[in-house]
Order: C-alpha cells, then sequence, then structure tokens
C-alpha cells in the first residue's frame, strides 16, 4: 500500500521548562517555510494531533528514565488489532535508558493510559506501544481531512519550477510522452493545491537540427503544398522520408546542417518556414492537452534562449569552464571522480547545442524567478545529460537551488515499437482513443449495472483517466508496463475504481432527506469498520505533503485505492440510510467526506470523477 505516513515531533531538552518551551517552539515554527521545506497546514495538524500523547510521553520518559533526547514517531496502525496509532520509542530509547522495550513500553502504556483521550492502550512484543483514541478524537481529527480537500493559501514566496511536457515539434506526441505531461501535471497539482508557488514550465523542443532536415525534406519533396497547409502527421512523413533517403545520400545530413545554421542567423524565408511548423504543432497539442488536463504555466521553447547562450558561453570561457577543443568545439571538461564524459556547448561551426540553451534556461529561471528548487521531469535515459547540466553549473559557481532530474522509467507495450525516426511511434492521441474505445465496451458490458445520463462522456473520463492512473500508479523509478486489463479494471487499483466509488458516495447522499450532511454527531463508540474508515481519512493531509515532498504521486494512488476498499467494505457491512441516529448522521458525514477525498486526490492526479456510475 505505499509508504505509511509517520506523524514525529523531535525534543531535545535538559530541564522540565526548556521542554515547555519546545512545545511551544514546534507548534509556532511549523507554519513557517524551513531550509526549503513547504510548511502547509497538514504540517501543523500532524503536530497537533497527537501533542497530547507526545507531550506525556516525553515527560513520562523524562522522569522515569532521565532521557534528554526523545524522538516520538507516531504511525498508523499497519493491522487491525494494533490500535490506531503507535510508536516504538521504547525500542528507539532502550539502550539510552539501558532498560529493555518491555519495561519502557509498559511505563508509557501505564502513564498514557490516564488521558482521558486514550480509551486503551496495549504493549505488542518487543515494545511497540498500540493506542486506541477515543471516538471524540478520532473524530475531532478528520477536520485535517475536510481542510485538506480545497487548495491551501499560496505561499508567496520563491517558486518551484517543475520543467515538463516538453514536446518535439513538427512530431505528434507518443505513448512515451506520458510520462512526463501525467507525472509533471500531478506533481504540479500536489504543489499547488498544498500551498507551495509552483511554475509548470514546457519546454518545447522548437530548435535544433531537425529543423534544418525538414528544411531540405520539404524543399526535395514537399510538391509546393504550404507549409502552412501541413498537418503534424504530414510534417512527421517528410522527417521519416528524410532519415530514409540519408542513408542512401550522406551529403542530405550536411545540407540539413547548414540550412539550420541558416535559421540561427535569422534567414527570413527559413525563418517563416520554421515559425509555420512550430504553429502548427502547439495548435495540434492544445486538444491533446484538454483531454488530459494538462494546464501549463510558463511555456518557453529552444529557440526563446538563442540570444541567451553568447553571455553563458563568454562566462564559460572567462572561468576556463569552457575550452576549445577539436576543429574549434567548446567543450566542458568535468573533473576525473565525476566519472562524467566531457560535454560540448558548441560546434565547431558555431552552432549551438540542446546542452547550450539548457544551460541558458538555467540562467534565466535563476535570474528572473529565483526558485527555491528546479525539478526536470524526464525520463531515465536523460540522467547522464542532467548529471553534466548540473556539473557544468556548479563549476560556473551559480548559486543553484535544489536540482533535481525527477526520472522515471519508460512506458511499454509489448506490442509497438517507440521509434519516431523509423515512423513507427504509437501515437497518443490514438492511445486515448483506443482507451475510449475500450471503456465503452467495459461501460456496455456492465449493462444496467452503470448508470450514467451521458455514456459517450463516461467514457472519455474512464479511458482517459485509466491511461492517467495507470501511469501515477506505478512507482515513477520504475518501468512502466501498461495493461489494458488493469487498468480499466472495477476491482482495482484504477482510474475506475475510484470514479465508481465517488459515485457509490454520491448515490447514497442523494438517496438521503438529511439537510446536513457533514456534520459529524457526538458517538460514544465506532464499529470495527467505522474506526477503520476514520483513520484512513484522516491521513489525506499527510499523504498529500508525503507524495509532494517525495516527488511521488504513486503515493496518493496507493491511498486512494486503500480509501476506496475501506470505504467498500463499510458500505457493505454497515447500514447507512436504514441506520438509526446518530449512526446514521456519522456514516453519512463519513460517507461525504469519502466522496470529497477521493474527488479531491482524483482531480490531482489529472482525473475527473462521476456524479453518476
Amino acid at each position: 500500500m505505499g509508504t505509511v505516513p509517520k506523524f514525529r515531533i523531535q525534543f531535545v531538552f535538559k530541564t522540565w521548562g526548556e521542554f515547555l518551551s519546545k512545545i511551544k517552539f514546534c507548534f509556532h515554527v511549523v507554519t513557517l517555510d524551513l531550509g526549503g521545506k513547504f510548511a502547509s497546514f497538514s504540517e501543523y495538524q500532524i503536530c497537533s494531533m497527537y501533542s497530547f500523547l507526545t507531550e506525556e510521553a516525553v515527560r513520562i520518559l523524562h522522569n522515569a528514565f532521565g532521557v534528554h533526547t526523545v524522538d516520538v514517531v507516531w504511525e498508523p496502525a499497519r493491522e487491525e488489532g494494533h490500535g490506531d496509532i503507535a510508536t516504538a520509542v521504547a525500542l528507539q530509547q532502550a539502550k539510552a535508558c539501558g532498560k529493555s522495550p518491555h519495561i519502557i513500553a509498559e511505563a508509557l502504556k501505564n502513564g498514557l493510559s490516564s488521558l482521558k483521550q486514550v480509551e486503551r492502550i496495549d504493549v505488542a512484543d518487543p515494545g511497540y506501544v498500540n493506542v486506541w483514541l477515543t471516538p471524540s478524537v478520532l473524530l475531532a481529527n478528520l477536520e485535517s481531512a475536510r481542510k485538506a480537500c480545497a487548495p491551501q493559501p499560496l505561499n508567496e514566496g520563491s517558486p518551484v519550477i517543475i520543467d515538463y511536457c516538453g514536446p518535439n515539434i513538427a512530431k505528434p506526441l507518443g505513448v512515451h510522452h506520458l510520462g512526463t505531461h501525467i507525472i509533471g501535471q500531478a506533481l504540479i497539482n500536489l504543489y499547488r493545491h498544498t500551498g507551495c508557488n509552483v511554475i509548470g514550465w514546457s519546454y518545447p523542443g522548437d530548435w535544433g537540427t531537425q529543423f534544418g532536415k525538414l528544411a531540405v525534406a520539404y524543399a526535395l519533396w514537399g510538391e509546393g503544398k504550404p507549409i502552412s497547409q501541413y498537418s503534424v502527421d504530414d510534417l512527421l512523413a517528410l522527417y521519416v522520408r528524410f532519415h530514409t533517403e540519408v542513408e542512401k545520400d550522406a551529403s542530405l545530413d550536411d545540407q540539413a546542417r547548414e540550412a539550420f545554421a541558416k535559421i540561427e542567423r535569422g534567414d527570413k524565408e527559413l525563418r517563416a518556414f520554421w515559425k509555420a511548423v512550430v504553429d502548427t504543432t502547439l495548435q495540434a497539442l492544445r486538444h491533446t492537452y484538454e483531454r488530459l488536463h494538462i494546464s501549463i504555466d510558463k511555456e518557453t521553447g529552444e529557440s526563446f534562449y538563442q540570444d541567451k547562450m553568447e553571455p553563458v558561453l563568454s562566462e564559460g570561457i572567462t572561468r576556463g569552464v569552457f575550452t576549445e577543443g577539436e576543429g574549434g568545439a567548446l567543450i566542458a571538461h568535468f573533473p576525473e571522480e565525476s566519472n562524467l564524459p566531457p560535454l560540448m556547448v558548441r560546434k565547431g561551426d558555431g552552432s549551438t547545442l540542446y546542452a547550450t540553451r539548457d544551460l541558458a534556461m538555467v540562467r534565466y529561471r535563476l535570474d528572473t524567478y529565483h526558485p527555491r528548487a528546479l525539478y526536470y521531469v524526464v525520463d531515465r535515459a536523460q540522467s547522464l545529460h542532467f548529471q553534466q547540466l548540473e556539473a557544468v553549473c556548479r563549476m560556473l559557481g551559480w548559486d543553484l537551488p535544489e536540482f533535481e532530474h525527477v526520472v522515471f522509467g519508460r512506458m511499454r507495450f509489448a506490442d509497438a515499437g517507440m521509434s519516431t525516426r523509423k515512423g513507427t511511434v504509437l501515437k497518443l492521441e490514438e492511445v486515448l482513443d483506443e482507451a475510449v474505445r475500450r471503456a465503452r465496451d467495459v461501460i456496455e458490458g456492465h449493462g444496467d449495472s452503470v448508470q450514467t445520463d451521458d455514456p459517450e462522456a463516461l467514457a472519455e473520463m474512464m479511458g482517459v483517466g485509466a491511461v492517467a492512473y495507470g501511469i501515477l500508479s506505478q512507482n515513477r523509478k520504475m518501468d512502466i508496463v501498461f495493461s489494458w486489463e488493469k487498468a480499466l479494471s472495477f476491482d482495482g487499483n484504477s482510474a475506475p475504481y475510484v470514479q465508481y466509488t465517488h459515485a457509490r458516495c454520491c448515490s447514497v447522499l442523494e438517496k438521503s432527506t438529511s439537510a446536513d450532511q457533514t456534520a459529524m454527531p457526538d458517538v460514544s463508540s465506532l464499529t470495527v469498520y467505522e474506526r477503520k474508515l476514520v483513520n484512513r481519512l484522516q491521513q489525506f493531509s499527510n499523504v498529500l505533503c508525503s507524495a509532494r515532498d517525495a516527488r511521488m504521486p504513486h503515493l496518493l494512488t496507493n491511498y486512494l485505492f486503500g480509501l476506496c476498499q475501506e470505504f467498500n467494505t463499510f458500505y457493505n457491512v454497515e447500514p447507512i440510510l436504514k441506520a438509526q441516529d446518530p449512526q446514521r448522521a456519522l456514516r453519512l458525514a463519513l460517507t461525504s467526506l469519502t466522496a470529497s477525498v477521493l474527488k479531491a486526490g482524483a482531480e490531482i492526479l489529472t482525473l475527473r470523477v462521476p456524479q453518476r456510475m
């Protein structure tokens, strides 16, 4: 089920008065920006939800065992029958105390049991302290989940810049582009939802020798058709033909290099050709982005940096970072211990490279936005490039913020090639259309058990959502193996399962005549399934921050899957509409909150959820 959220407060003190001051300090600082971490409501809530337990545990350890350094970690129970939360602090302090973990755990049990918020405490070998909280405490803690469903107030500090998308101009998006788009947008949504100032920045590949190749191909085989009338598929056909013909005539490569050099020098006719190609591609992308719920904050292609590269090259030469190599090329050499190969930043003929433009891009972002972090959501094939990029920036003496290549594995279908050059790319639009077709078949196959007023809209929501969720539900650092059967399943870790569970919640609420379906009543006890659902719901705010800080969207998908499982078990076991108050009011409120959490979580992940299904 992924990483279990942990709730940690650490105290180091010598006197009881110092301890009290530490407590007050903790509640103050968590609302601030600490060392690049992104403080938010949920981090404050982590401290406040269990502060009464932490304070008493620290007091017990100090008085009974003379402990001066205490690191108290509360974890949600991993197994049924092990309480609501647990701590292993007795195991961690055994050596310092000179006592067995069991003795320390028993002391904590005896002391904590007196708290009015505690319903029951057990000690489990070899020294875990399992705590059951009272219903009033558990239900009060759900306020954190309710607040986490809405975007948090924006922190106006220095932004996080997330570099993603980066489509190649003159080529259709392929299925291999899904990773950067979907993972990048999910991370942007996570940061923004939790109150962080974030810029989602697309960096299209609109500059480079490929435009020289297209210009040559158009001149030779364009047959007089105006370039403005070409579709992206037409442009791709020219690109593929060039690579077929160059195998027979190597001089075409020289012509392409010369054509791009003219574009760089500002040749009027070739610049007009280039602009028409860029405009055609960007227009075609808009429809795909709407389907995927991609919302770009800022977009600057490689061409934007054409007048910003020379100052970087001059700085590198002055600092001795760039030296002249064979044929007059400029090269960056790295220290031997880095094990990085040399990086060319300018060709012998004066042409720039991808690396040159990336360096200019970093400099521009540093000077213009003063970001607190630069994250590049790019597949692992580019790992060497980003190692070299960061190394050059540091050799130049630039004051870099946190710099991370947010790597993800390759997405693959067993029956499809991934090479654009040979024209066998599996196009992204075709994958989305196939997903919608399959979703339509699933809907029809379920007959009357799927309720909708608009089957086509539901098929689009399910199909596109299944593709996005199928990517996000896997650890991004691993290769992504996409399975249609798994992606469109109604009872697995899939978009349709999340969507169906949300619709089930909405159906219950629609049938209720209660005026207020959100108010939590006072109850003296909770059933096993009510308690499990409550405990799952109260983790939501912390899961959002965990997924954000680790830049691992699958932590959120795993949480939503677990929540769906808990709710559906609860739904099948506990009567909701037929229950008597206060249980009826409680169960309606839990159903309402479950719907809100599923909707908020799904939309962060770029999915949409239906009211009926």
